[in-house]
Formats: C-alpha cells, structure tokens, sequence
C-alpha cells in the first residue's frame, strides 16, 4: 500500500442563496495553530510555484479561485498529484515534503495557511539538499 503524503481536508460549507461561506479553525478543521496566511495570484501561464520542503512548517494549501496542481515528493520515493478546484476543501502538506504548484487556471488564486512565520532558514529549497535530509529520517 502506498503512503499517502498529503491528506486533502473537507472544510465546512454553509450553503446560500446569497452565496456560500466556509470556515477554517485553527486546531478544530485545521490540524495547526495558524501563524501566517498568504496568497498568490495573477500567476502567468506555464509558471511553477513552491519547489521547496519546509523543516518544520506544516501547511494548508486551498484553491479559493480557479484550480491548480500540486506535487509532493516526500523523497522517499512516494509522490502524489493534487488537482485543488474546490474553496472548501484544503491540501494538508507537512513537514519534510517537496512541493510545487502548476498548472494554474486563469484567475487562480491559491491561499496557504502556515503554522509558522517566515523564516527563510527554515525552507528547503536545494532537492538534493531535501533529499539527504528524506533519507536521513
């Protein structure tokens, strides 16, 4: 059986004629205490995003317009692809897992709650830095 390395997260849907609402809580539908929010958007065609690990931060990556893919490597020799489309669910993504978003739809828009703050010592962004570090544990 393969070891599933991301875990896709159904957030609460509250349906409504005047528009539906989904929430994220930290430590309730989130598995982390959230520390940073942030988004990316107006990507170009063709252009890749993430191809980093983190060491110690744990993500939740959501699709809140349009739709994109995700790869993870957890260099072990397990990899899985994404495809996020829904705002209501969201790509759980830990530590230690290469990641890179392609693949964007016109208007994506992706949102990563994070359970650390920016700390660019704790990426890794070399992959055969990533890969030692894979092996090693």
């Amino acid at each position: 059986m393969e070891k599933k390395i991301g875990q896709i997260i159904d957030l609460p849907k509250h349906i409504d004629p005047r528009g539906n609402l989904t929430v994220a809580e930290q430590m309730k539908n989130i598995p982390f205490d959230i520390a940073r929010v942030y988004w990316t958007y107006d990507i170009p065609s063709g252009e890749r995003r993430g191809g980093h690990a983190h060491r110690t931060c744990e993500e939740l990556i959501i699709a809140v317009s349009g739709s994109f893919d995700v790869t993870l490597d957890d260099g072990k020799g397990n990899k899985e692809v994404h495809h996020l489309n829904h705002p209501y669910q969201g790509l759980y993504v830990g530590t230690n897992v290469w990641r890179t978003l392609e693949d964007f739809s016109s208007g994506a828009v992706c949102l990563v709650l994070a359970s650390e703050l920016f700390d660019d010592n704790e990426y890794i962004y070399d992959y055969e830095e990533f890969m030692e570090i894979a092996h090693s544990k």
